[in-house]
C-alpha cells in the first residue's frame, strides 16, 4: 500500500516556508561573517608578512652599516697614507695601494656607502659638521670651503658627518677699524 502524502494545510506551508527563510538568513549571516573573517586574516597575514620582510631587511641593513661604520676609520687611514706618501716610494707600490683602496670602496659601496659631497655645497647640518669658518669674498656665506674629513652615509641615512670649514663674508674695514 502506498501512502499519498497530502498536502498540508496552507498556514503550515507559510510556516515552514518562514522557518526556511529564517534559517536561510541566518547561514547567509553565517557566511558572510566567515567570509569577512577570512578576509581580515588574510590581510593580516599579508601584513605580517611585509613586516616581516622589512624587519629582516632593517636587519642586513644594519648589519652592514655596522661593518661599514667600523671600517669607516680604515679608508680613511689608507686615503691619509695616499695623501701623505713619502718621496722615493716605487710608483708600483703606491699604485697598488690605491688599488687596493678603490676595492674597498667599492666593497662597501656594494652595501650602500656613498661619499657626502661637501667642497662648494651650502652647509647643511644634516650632513657637515662645522668645525672652522674661513673668510672667502667667492664663495657665498655658509658654503663648505674645505672638507677636512669625508663623510658618508648608507642610503638615506648619514654614517658620518663631513668635518667641514664654512666660508663667511670677509670683514669689512671698518669693522676692523672699531674692533
Amino acid at each position: 500500500m502506498t501512502t499519498r502524502k497530502h498536502p498540508r494545510d496552507p498556514d503550515e506551508i507559510e510556516a515552514s516556508i518562514a522557518l526556511y527563510e529564517g534559517k536561510i538568513a541566518e547561514l547567509e549571516s553565517a557566511v558572510a561573517e566567515a567570509k569577512d573573517k577570512h578576509l581580515r586574516l588574510a590581510a593580516d597575514f599579508d601584513n605580517y608578512k611585509k613586516r616581516a620582510r622589512q624587519e629582516q631587511l632593517d636587519t642586513m641593513q644594519h648589519a652592514s652599516a655596522e661593518l661599514i661604520h667600523r671600517m669607516l676609520p680604515v679608508l680613511d687611514d689608507l686615503q691619509n697614507v695616499l695623501e701623505h706618501k713619502p718621496k722615493g716610494v716605487d710608483e708600483s707600490w703606491i699604485k697598488g695601494l690605491e688599488l687596493s683602496v678603490r676595492k674597498l670602496e667599492e666593497a662597501l659601496g656594494t652595501h650602500g656607502l656613498e661619499p657626502i659631497d661637501a667642497v662648494g655645497a651650502r652647509f647643511d647640518p644634516k650632513l657637515h659638521e662645522a668645525v672652522g669658518q674661513e673668510e672667502s669674498s667667492e664663495h657665498p656665506e655658509d658654503t663648505v670651503v674645505s672638507e677636512l674629513r669625508r663623510g658618508y652615509r648608507v642610503r638615506d641615512r648619514v654614517m658620518r658627518p663631513a668635518l667641514v670649514k664654512v666660508s663667511k663674508r670677509p670683514a669689512l674695514p671698518a669693522e676692523n677699524e672699531e674692533s
